[in-house]
């Protein structure tokens, strides 16, 4: 769903999750909770962040300059 919607918004996909996620947290109420209820509803969030921890201690990261 989310790759048809980038497309037709003409917008890569990972920019667009990054939007409606930041809009997501933005109307969530602000405790800590809901926002925790939020990221627990994404499928593969938990794993990918899991990944994301290791490839940082590996190294494979980016420089934020780079970006």
């Amino acid at each position: 769903m989310l790759a048809r919607l980038a497309e037709r918004v003409q917008a890569e996909q990972d920019r667009l999750a990054e939007a409606l996620l930041a809009r997501a947290m933005e109307d969530a109420d602000a405790d800590g909770q809901a926002i925790t209820e939020l990221l627990d509803g994404i499928d593969g969030a938990y794993e990918r962040a899991q990944l994301g921890l290791e490839q940082a201690r590996r190294g494979q990261t980016t420089a934020l300059d780079d970006l």
